[in-house]
């Protein structure tokens, strides 16, 4: 069962990324602030529920949180910063669009650049320990792997409906025989 806070006296918003080791496409973070003693029979890190699990939490989540964000960073500012920094500006940008603001972060991790003013703790398979970052897993996850189908469809080769972006046989011969798209990170070793 995993637990619904980590600091019982602070507003605490959860937060995770998804698509670091992809080949294509954003980073993806998420925010998530859950009611104080929030429970849910299903929630768990998104890896571990199958898309038909996470599109229903996904509604669940929209519902229940008291304020929840999605932020993305561009291939070409990874390409910019590298994918650590582009992960943790994600994770700035989704807290910067949270209506309500935060006392404390949870982060899902071992490292994590200090949002100003509000103090963070980082926690390694937090999404594995926390309801509020399994929510932003799950959050980031139906976020990303929705805009890569939306992607795929214009650049159907590279199978990125079912790939998501992550190097998969199938999407290292489209690179070797088409090359990359303009949603490549180039800084990343493509083949």
């Amino acid at each position: 069962m995993l637990r619904s806070y980590y600091n019982a006296d602070a507003v605490e918003a959860g937060l995770d990324e998804v698509g670091r080791g992809c080949l294509a496409g954003p980073v993806v973070a998420a925010a998530v602030i859950l009611p104080r003693n929030y429970t849910h029979p299903v929630l768990n890190d998104s890896k571990q529920l199958s898309r038909a699990q996470r599109e229903t939490l996904r509604l669940d989540i929209e519902r229940d949180a008291l304020a929840w964000a999605v932020a993305e960073v561009s291939p070409a500012d990874i390409d910019q910063i590298n994918i650590l920094k582009a992960s943790f500006l994600a994770m700035h940008r989704a807290v910067d669009a949270l209506t309500v603001r935060p006392d404390h972060l949870i982060v899902d991790g071992n490292r994590f650049v200090p949002y100003p003013m509000i103090p963070h703790t980082c926690i390694i398979k937090g999404d594995a320990h926390y309801l509020s970052i399994a929510a932003a897993s799950v959050l980031a996850k139906v976020y990303r792997d929705t805009l890569m189908e939306k992607l795929g469809a214009a650049f159907p080769a590279y199978g990125w409906a079912q790939n998501v972006g992550y190097p998969t046989p199938v999407h290292r011969a489209a690179l070797r025989e088409f090359g990359p798209t303009p949603h490549h990170r180039l800084s990343f070793r493509l083949l």
